[in-house]
Formats: structure tokens, C-alpha cells, sequence
């Protein structure tokens, strides 16, 4: 048997119905943002998911920004508490907003995302995911995010988080702006691969192309009315194995397919075991 008891992760994300509350920090606005119902009543609170993970014997886990109901001290040390409790890790704290491509807004998006930094040292994470950028990947865009994402770089690193990024958004449309980004920061910032973010011809050749740098993994699932597309899944591992990915896969279920979203979790989670075993065969 092979042993997948550090590969894999969960993110809220995956589990935004039963949570069902956000709170959708912004830019440019101090106010403390008010509960909103977004995805329904929900069913626990996001203190509840430490346990949960373990539970599922699962013990990475990542959390959206605007799942956080409390910025407060007092919170960040009782959530972090309860990853310990459960022996879990908290592997990212992922900041859902801002832009450092946008000349008008990036300096204060990124004095906005350096905020956050505190937040993730508080809680115990291991890294911090920022938007890199949303501007088309022009030279003096992509330059311009590479100018903040290497001072907030600094700042993580002086808190023991490690600042990653994503190939998410119109700024890293393909491997050569991602890779572009990763070269010119000289690795003082790591990259978290997303499965789903490149839904289009040539995906699993571009991803190839970045996922033996990526130091982390989303996972995501596609599904249909058939339910998990593993032909697509399992493609996507293989190929994040063979560019010599080691990290942990983040399980991102994000369907009706379904209703129990610990159900659409264990699917994911299954497939990828599923292919490391035949590979240890």
C-alpha cells in the first residue's frame, strides 16, 4: 500500500454549501463585511471542518478568505487551536481578492493583501495564495505585479509563510506568463497548479508545462451528469507525476452532482488513489 497521508488536502471551497456563510472581504473597504448567506443556511461552522478532516482522514487544509467569519485574535488562535486539536495542518490561507496588475488599484490591493499576512502567521499557515493579477498579460502588467508579488514575497518569508500564486485569471493565461513570473522572482514565490482553471485545447500541455515547478495542487474535479470525468481526472494526475510533482492534491469539489459534499470529496480523493496504486503495481 502506498502512503497518501500527506498528499492529500482539502479546501473550503469544497465544502461552500454546507458552510454556506461568507464574508467577503475587500479592497478598499475597512468595514468588517456583515454575514452573507450565500450558499444557503449551512449546516457547520467553519470551526467544525479541523475534525471533520480528520474524520476523513484528511489532515491538509486550505481556507478561503471569505470563509473566515473573525479577523479577531481571539478567533485566529481558537480556529488554530483546532487544527491542533485535530492534528491538522493548515497548508494555505487563500486570499480571494485583489489585483497586482491593475496600475490604478495594485498598490493598494497589495497593502490590502500584506494585511493578510498576520492573519496567516495567526492561524498557523504553512502559505498565503494571492491573485497575481486580472489585466491582460502585457509586458508592463506582468512587470508590475512582479514588483509587489517580490516585496510581499519578503514580507511572508519575515512571518515563516511562503507566498504562492496561481494559474488562475487573465495575467497567467498559459506557462509562459506563469513561467515568466516564477523565473524573474527567483523562487521567492512558489506556484499552486490548478486543474481547472485552464478549461480549454491544449490544457494538459500547458499544464505540463508548470506543474513540475508547482508546489501545490487543486485538484478539481470536472463533473457532469455522469458524474466524475476521470478519464479527465485521472490525466491530470499522470501528467503532474510525470513533470515531478510531490506535493499534496487538493481535493476541489465543486458540483451538484453529489448533494453530501464530503461524498463528492471522497470521489476525488479515491481516483487519485486509485492511479498511485496502480502505479506502485
Amino acid at each position: 500500500m502506498v502512503d497518501l497521508s500527506d498528499r492529500f488536502a482539502v479546501s473550503t471551497w469544497s465544502l461552500h454549501r454546507a458552510l454556506g456563510a461568507t464574508y467577503p472581504y475587500k479592497p478598499g473597504d475597512r468595514a468588517y463585511p456583515a454575514r452573507q448567506s450565500t450558499y444557503g443556511k449551512g449546516t457547520i461552522e467553519l470551526i467544525d471542518v479541523p475534525q471533520q478532516c480528520a474524520d476523513h482522514s484528511i489532515f491538509r487544509l486550505e481556507i478561503c478568505s471569505f470563509h473566515l467569519p473573525s479577523l479577531l485574535p481571539s478567533y485566529l488562535r481558537d480556529f488554530r487551536k483546532a487544527t491542533e486539536e485535530a492534528g491538522v495542518k493548515l497548508q494555505t490561507l487563500l486570499v480571494e481578492d485583489g489585483d497586482l496588475s491593475n496600475p490604478q488599484t495594485a498598490q493598494r490591493d497589495a497593502e490590502w493583501m500584506t494585511g493578510w499576512i498576520d492573519v496567516a502567521a495567526a492561524l498557523g499557515a504553512g502559505n498565503m495564495r494571492v491573485i497575481a493579477g486580472k489585466a491582460q498579460p502585457t509586458n508592463p502588467a506582468l512587470t508590475l505585479a512582479e514588483t509587489h508579488l517580490r516585496r510581499l514575497a519578503e514580507l511572508t518569508a519575515a512571518a515563516g509563510v511562503r507566498l504562492v500564486i496561481e494559474n488562475w485569471f487573465d495575467l497567467l493565461p498559459g506557462p509562459v506568463e506563469v513561467n515568466r513570473i516564477l523565473d524573474a522572482l527567483h523562487g521567492t514565490v512558489g506556484l499552486n497548479g490548478d486543474f481547472g482553471n485552464w478549461e480549454r485545447a491544449g490544457k494538459y500541455e500547458d499544464l505540463a508545462k508548470i506543474m513540475g515547478r508547482a508546489e501545490l495542487c487543486h485538484a478539481k474535479g470536472r463533473y457532469s451528469a455522469a458524474g466524475l470525468d476521470k478519464e479527465d481526472y485521472v490525466r491530470c494526475i499522470k501528467l503532474s507525476n510525470s513533470a515531478g510533482y510531490q506535493g499534496p492534491f487538493t481535493l476541489i469539489y465543486d458540483s451538484a452532482y453529489h448533494q453530501d459534499e464530503w461524498s463528492g470529496i471522497l470521489d476525488e480523493r479515491d481516483c487519485i488513489a486509485s492511479v498511485f496504486e496502480e502505479k506502485s503495481t
